[in-house]
């Protein structure tokens, strides 16, 4: 007979669960005969280490409710046999089959998240706090990403329609609220599939929704600006008119009437072309002498600043700049811009958290809008 390589790592597993299992029985009170102890821990010790509840039901001699219920802490079920079983439990690694679970609880455990684009690291970060929130409540997700296209959007609600996922977190996309179409988001309300509105909030639907008070912020940016005795502000927006844009844009006109500053409409500068953008941009800064611009958006805000660096003005002592650009590197752009803290990882935490509460029918049916406020983050380019 051949003598076992004691220097095996197999033999050690083997040793160590004999000595394991031998343990369970003596701390279990289960009684074995002496006989059969030792055929009834090698069984064990060969046995796969994932283990269903019927199995372990079978090892304890018990029924496969008790060993769930004893899992879940029943209060039906004595102390002694819940020790029992989760100390079987554990010996196996035995974790609940997610599928089986969702079964029962007829939930898939699936969320669908819908970004228009991942162009821009703002919805990056969105989804990194979905994710953490959404793994921390229990559920995987799936996202989706429409390049801005209303028919990609409308073809992934049509898939997700079909019960794959418990619920949908959407930014919508560009073609969608220009062309002002939300049937197909609708239907799956219909379906009782719940739906929660992300960042692109500013849609006439009565579901869910969490964002930034984005006029808001605009105004404060130009009540700051004005604070510091600067009167010709303008404007500079990448996204054009709709959605975001459309509502930043009213922040900063009900700010400039406020604080009676002039309203000049080459002052707003806002178009999807980037090469219009530059142009009247130019003309701005060579014509009407602006003393700070706001950035509405990413590309704007980039935008500004190389276009006031190509005409020779210094950013802050000539021009000053705020916008909306990535936290990560705002500081090391030259000069570092200031910049609008959006919070995003804490929308896609909100997000989530509202979307599972709605899974679990935790909320009532009346639809919550929840703002997160955000807040300057001042570098040099308003250094004054």
């Amino acid at each position: 007979m051949p003598v076992p390589d004691l220097q095996e790592p197999a033999f050690f597993i083997l040793i160590t669960r004999h000595i394991k299992y031998a343990s369970y029985f003596y701390k279990t009170g289960i009684s074995v005969s002496p006989l059969l102890l030792p055929k009834l821990i090698l069984i064990l010790c060969v046995m796969r280490s994932k283990i269903t509840l019927k199995e372990l039901a079978k090892l304890l001699s018990v029924s496969i409710s008790t060993v769930s219920k004893a899992l879940n802490d029943s209060s039906e079920i004595s102390p002694k046999t819940i020790n029992r079983v989760k100390e079987l439990a554990k010996l196996h690694n035995y974790r609940p089959n997610p599928t089986a679970v969702n079964l029962k609880r007829n939930r898939t455990g699936n969320i669908a998240v819908i970004v228009p684009n991942i162009s821009n690291i703002f919805f990056a970060k969105v989804m990194g706090g979905i994710e953490t929130e959404a793994r921390k409540l229990g559920f995987q997700v799936i996202t989706y990403i429409t390049n801005e296209s209303l028919n990609l959007e409308q073809q992934i609600s049509e898939l997700i329609s079909n019960g794959i996922v418990d619920g949908l977190l959407i930014s919508v996309s560009e073609e969608t609220q220009k062309l002002n179409d939300y049937k197909h988001l609708y239907q799956l309300l219909e379906y009782e599939i719940p739906v929660v509105l992300f960042d692109r909030i500013n849609v006439e639907m009565e579901v869910d929704k969490v964002g930034v008070n984005d006029r808001g912020s605009i105004y404060e940016a130009v009540q700051y600006l004005y604070s510091k005795n600067l009167r010709k502000i303008g404007l500079v927006c990448a996204n054009g008119e709709m959605g975001l844009g459309k509502k930043r844009i009213e922040g900063y006109e009900a700010a400039c009437k406020d604080f009676n500053l002039p309203v000049n409409k080459d002052f707003l500068i806002f178009s999807q072309d980037s090469d219009t953008l530059k142009s009247k941009l130019n003309i701005l800064l060579a014509e009407e002498k602006v003393e700070a611009l706001i950035g509405l958006d990413y590309l704007g805000t980039l935008l500004c600043s190389r276009v006031v660096q190509e005409n020779n003005l210094r950013i802050p002592e000539d021009i000053k700049i705020i916008g909306y650009v990535n936290d990560d590197f705002a500081p090391f752009l030259w000069p570092a811009l200031s910049y609008v803290d959006q919070h995003p990882a804490l929308i896609g935490e909100t997000a989530a958290a509202l979307l599972v509460e709605r899974i679990k029918k935790e909320k009532s049916n009346f639809p919550v809008e929840k703002i997160i406020k955000t807040e300057f983050v001042h570098l040099d380019s308003t250094r004054f």
